[in-house]
């Protein structure tokens, strides 16, 4: 008889390892502190499962790259701390048509602390280094690009997102794919945070730069969409992946 696989359940938390909720209704608990215990809701919610209040039960996922929706954390931040939790005692959920990956408990045993990255979907490691290491770098040169010839540069990036070519396809058609992709493997929350990095990362290259705003805007969607092909790099061809990676925004065109 085939056996059934355990599942996993997790929480991600601020650095500090505190439920942001939690936090924010003054009741703080630290996943951190617990590792290895079971820990009773402070304060749940007597109307089994509606939110009474922002911190009305814990919440947790069984697919990884959800687990960063709907923890009260915000703005966007790295680093976050992930958890592998169990739930204890009665569970519930919204609906199991709509929230099949989530679950909600008053009791939790905190399992132990695993590698953060894994909230970033599959592709976790390299949307990080392409945060930290490849927008940083590219950031000014985007912006510089528009405001060198900002006409020009519209005109491109309208081709970009309406017509595809030989080597990859049109900018809306392969955001449309990525955002498919995250929402089949159950990594739209992956995708958003990711992006709001990459914009946050733009912005804080550029804060002291003399750019303007259609510039910086410009430069803002092409880091989310370089996060994008860092999430789904495994999944996807060339094709795809050119367009996310905005190749013909980058080269030089022809001479008329």
């Amino acid at each position: 008889m085939a056996r059934t696989k355990p599942v996993t359940w997790y929480m991600a938390t601020p650095a500090n390892g505190i439920i942001e909720y939690s936090r924010q209704a003054g009741v703080p608990v630290s996943l951190a502190d617990a590792v290895g215990q079971v820990i009773d809701h402070p304060a749940p919610c007597r109307t089994k499962w509606f939110d009474e209040t922002a911190f009305s039960y814990f919440r947790m996922v069984k697919r990884v790259g959800e687990a960063l929706e709907g923890t009260g954390i915000w703005p966007a931040t790295w680093p976050v701390r992930l958890w592998i939790v169990e739930p204890v005692g009665d569970t519930g959920n919204w609906s199991q048509h709509h929230y099949p990956y989530r679950l909600l408990s008053h009791q939790i045993r905190v399992v132990e602390e695993t590698d953060a990255w894994q909230a970033l979907g599959a592709g976790g490691r390299e949307v990080l280094d392409v945060i930290a290491h490849q927008i940083p770098e590219r950031a000014a040169r985007w912006a510089a690009d528009w405001d060198a010839d900002p006409e020009g540069m519209r005109e491109r990036r309208r081709n970009w997102e309406l017509c595809g070519g030989r080597t990859c396809g049109s900018g809306s058609w392969a955001r449309s794919m990525a955002d498919a992709a995250s929402r089949a493997r159950r990594e739209s929350a992956a995708q958003r945070w990711s992006e709001r990095l990459a914009g946050d990362t733009v912005d804080q290259v550029l804060a002291a730069a003399d750019v303007s705003p259609a510039a910086l805007h410009y430069a803002r969607s092409r880091a989310a969409d370089l996060a994008a092909a860092a999430q789904h790099h495994a999944r996807f061809d060339a094709y795809v992946l050119n367009s996310l990676r905005g190749v013909d925004l980058d080269s030089v065109p022809a001479a008329v």
